[in-house]
């Protein structure tokens, strides 16, 4: 029988997320949705409906489908390791959403019932195989900065609980934004992954992290009266075996910035924006004569004597090619299925991709010491791809 050109992969959990998946696999024609699965059966009519697939009426169907080579794994948190480890027990691949598992040891149950079988486990999310970070790497390669010496990562989402959130739906099949999860999980777990994967897909291994995390916010409105609150600010200080030190925050209270400044020797690298796929890049070395706007602007505030209601990126923005790609609107701008296309193209190679196996734990651990407020926390050694080699070049 002749293995078809495409890959089978099914989704397990059709929320909010979900659609987002659904979205951008028009990016990745080498990826094909078999069926979709949720233990809220009009859950799952509604995504089949908006996405023209299947519903399985069970788990247990879905992993007994020879279609399905891979299980994307959108369900909640809270059961990620169970589904995790059903889906590789079954002999399936596994995609999975951010973290691994709720405990580090579940998340190691879980990458080493994959090398006991000889599959795949890989993690979101994607945001680190974007355009934007390939070009930040290729500008680090360069050595336009010199030597990357700190790096400081928001992940800031705003106040989103003061807002219209109970009314939020996916465009697509209708899916509610999932708040409660959101604010009960907390904001660390949530959102540190994305900065975390361009840090150490930049810098490599973590050696030490040493965090603080709080719930600034208990009252989240109606809606969350009586729920246990996870955090919704943290801080890290991520210290990196290459010799970077880095700062990243999370919380639900500070204007939205999903920004990564990254400083050197010989300047400065700015991210705007770590969730768009073609974010702006810009570069300051020092000592260059700076851009026009922000010398106006230092001149301004220096005759009026105070600053003013805006802040201007600091240096250049560098130009790279941006390509067509079908993204969900802002403020989500990220390709998420292209972890799992890279998962697929890797499987097909017999490779493994950049976001798997012990670097996906690695990242887990990080996220889950960061949750938890530890102070100097050694996460779990990543995969030798995270620590040595040319981490300048795209990873998909």
């Amino acid at each position: 029988m002749t293995r078809p050109s495409t890959t089978g992969i099914a989704f397990v959990g059709c929320g909010f997320v979900a659609d987002y998946y659904g979205l951008t696999l028009a990016n990745h024609p080498s990826l094909r949705l078999v069926g979709v699965h949720d233990i809220l059966p009009e859950r799952s009519a509604a995504f089949c409906q908006a996405w023209k697939t299947r519903a399985y009426d069970s788990l247990e169907a879905l992993l007994a489908d020879p279609e399905v080579e891979i299980v994307v794994n959108l369900t909640p948190p809270h059961v990620h390791a169970e589904i995790n480890l059903r889906a590789l027990s079954a002999g399936k691949h596994v995609y999975c959403e951010k973290p691994l598992a709720m405990a580090i040891e579940d998340a190691e149950a879980v990458v080493r019932l994959a090398e006991e079988k000889g599959l795949v486990i890989a993690g979101a999310p994607a945001n680190a195989l974007s355009s934007a970070r390939a070009h930040c790497a290729r500008l680090l390669g360069s050595g336009v900065i010199g030597k990357p010496r700190l790096a400081y990562a928001e992940m800031e989402d705003g106040p989103v609980f003061r807002g219209n959130w109970r009314s939020w739906k996916s465009a697509q099949s209708g899916a509610p934004w999932p708040g409660v999860h959101e604010f009960t999980i907390g904001c660390t777990l949530e959102h540190s992954g994305y900065a975390a994967s361009w840090l150490v897909s930049l810098f490599g291994a973590v050696d030490h992290v040493t965090a603080f995390a709080s719930l600034a916010f208990p009252d989240k409105g109606p809606g969350t009266e009586g729920l246990s609150l996870g955090h919704d600010f943290s801080v890290g200080c991520l210290a990196f075996r290459s010799g970077v030190s880095a700062r990243l925050t999370s919380g639900l209270g500070a204007p939205r910035d999903r920004s990564l400044t990254i400083v050197g020797d010989a300047g400065i690298i700015v991210v705007r924006d770590l969730w768009d796929e073609f974010s702006a890049v810009h570069v300051e070395p020092f000592g260059a004569k700076r851009p026009f706007w922000p010398r106006l602007v230092d001149r301004l505030e220096h005759e009026i004597g105070r600053k003013l209601g805006f802040r201007l990126t600091a240096g250049r923005s560098e130009a790279y090619p941006k390509g067509k790609r079908v993204l969900p609107p802002y403020p989500s701008r990220i390709d998420f299925a292209r972890g799992v296309a890279v998962q697929a193209e890797a499987i097909r190679t017999g490779t493994a991709p950049y976001f798997s196996g012990r670097t996906a734990l690695h990242l887990t651990d990080i996220a889950l010491a960061l949750h938890a407020g530890l102070n100097q926390h050694r996460p779990l050694p990543p995969a030798a791809s995270a620590m040595d080699g040319d981490r300048t070049q795209s990873l998909s």
